[in-house]
């Protein structure tokens, strides 16, 4: 089958691979009809986290429709289509039970370095490093999902694709990362990045209730994006202070929430923090925490920093601002399944734009490369990344 495989930074090729096999009971193996590229993935394609090993299948966005299934699983049959969630969860052991779904304590197959790194593991996860279990992830024809009588959902009857697709991850990002600043009416919440997560980060705090949603972004067509979804300020970072721009806006107070949608692909602008971005990005730093240290200079006292933005290791933050203002910070991968009822609910109520952002669709993976380089680069308007491979 073909895949899009990773060979190394910035060399991302259209492989041809072994087709995946049932190797487990509780296994099913899917055609993929629809899969993503995700800004996750170009911490990969850029060698910003570590564990990926020549030849191993990116994507963790993807659906399809099952083609063979385990000696006696019944949760799915032949034909059925399904939302795979980007983490794989046991269902069984005790973090599954309290919903905390993506630090499963069993789907991780190399759980040992994963609590090396981090203290304990995390759950196992598509296409995403052998840190995170080494899983072929879904940017191909066909995928083994294990454990899938846990985690993945069968679609709804009369949802098409492109409806859907984003359950498999951005979308519940965007929820858990907006309903960790506790949104309850009227509060101020400002964004870091009008990518696909801060976009559905916007709807979200939107149907939440928020009154003043502020986005920082720079790039237009971006921009333009989050003004649709429902921004009602936008500050560009690359022209104005962010911070005496959120202070004005929210009349000297600082933001109720803030909301790091971008993570370790940050970068700064102007002044020390500006030198100190270029000389990090030359040196390849797998860490660039400047819009962490914007959001917890820009929110209020007791206020709410919540962080969606992947980061794989150390970075240098403020600890005096947060003991001193009181905030609390709150992040952490998404518990996928704990969303994908209530988000499906809210997508068949037509409250939320699942497809605006989509702006360029391939059929076949060959084109994945160069569309890989179109997305990181941000050429040609680019905001999402859709392949239709079957």
């Amino acid at each position: 089958m073909k895949a899009l495989c990773w060979h190394g930074r910035g060399d991302i090729r259209c492989d041809t691979v072994p087709d995946p096999r049932i190797e487990d009971a509780r296994d099913v193996i899917i055609k993929v009809t629809s899969c993503a590229i995700c800004g996750s993935d170009l911490h990969l394609m850029d060698g910003q986290m570590p564990g990926m090993e020549s030849g191993d299948v990116l994507g963790h966005e993807f659906m399809g429709e099952v083609v063979e299934t385990g000696a006696g699983f019944t949760k799915f049959k032949k034909g059925d289509r399904i939302v795979v969630p980007f983490n794989i969860n046991c269902g069984e052991c005790r973090q599954c039970k309290l919903g905390n779904y993506s630090v499963c304590q069993r789907s991780n197959r190399n759980a040992e370095v994963a609590a090396g790194l981090f203290g304990y593991t995390t759950a196992g996860l598509f296409g995403y490093s052998h840190i995170t279990g080494g899983y072929a992830g879904g940017q191909a024809e066909y995928v083994r999902v294990p454990m899938a009588d846990v985690a993945p959902m069968k679609v709804p009857d009369g949802m098409d694709d492109e409806s859907v697709l984003f359950l498999t991850d951005i979308l519940p990002t965007a929820w858990q990362g907006a309903e960790h600043c506790e949104i309850q009416g009227g509060e101020t919440i400002a964004i870091w990045g009008a990518g696909p997560v801060g976009l559905f980060t916007v709807q979200a705090c939107k149907l939440m209730g928020a009154e003043r949603i502020i986005v920082i972004e720079t790039v237009p067509e971006r921009i333009a994006l989050a003004r649709k979804m429902g921004a009602t300020d936008i500050i560009d970072f690359a022209q104005e202070d962010v911070f005496e721009r959120i202070k004005e806006i929210s009349t000297g107070e600082g933001a109720d929430g803030v909301i790091d949608c971008v993570g370790m692909e940050a970068s700064g602008h102007g002044g020390i923090t500006g030198a100190l971005a270029a000389v990090q990005e030359k040196l390849t730093a797998t860490e660039r925490p400047y819009v962490l240290a914007e959001a917890i200079k820009a929110v209020r006292p007791c206020g709410i920093i919540s962080v969606p933005g992947v980061y794989g290791g150390p970075v240098p933050i403020n600890m005096g601002s947060i003991v001193q203002k009181g905030l609390t910070m709150k992040s952490g991968q998404t518990h996928v399944k704990r969303y994908l009822e209530p988000l499906t609910k809210l997508i068949q109520e037509g409250k939320l734009d699942m497809t605006s952002m989509i702006t360029h669709r391939s059929t076949n993976l060959a084109d994945g490369p160069d569309l890989y380089k179109t997305f990181r680069d941000k050429k040609d308007g680019c905001v999402k990344v859709v392949f239709h491979p079957n």
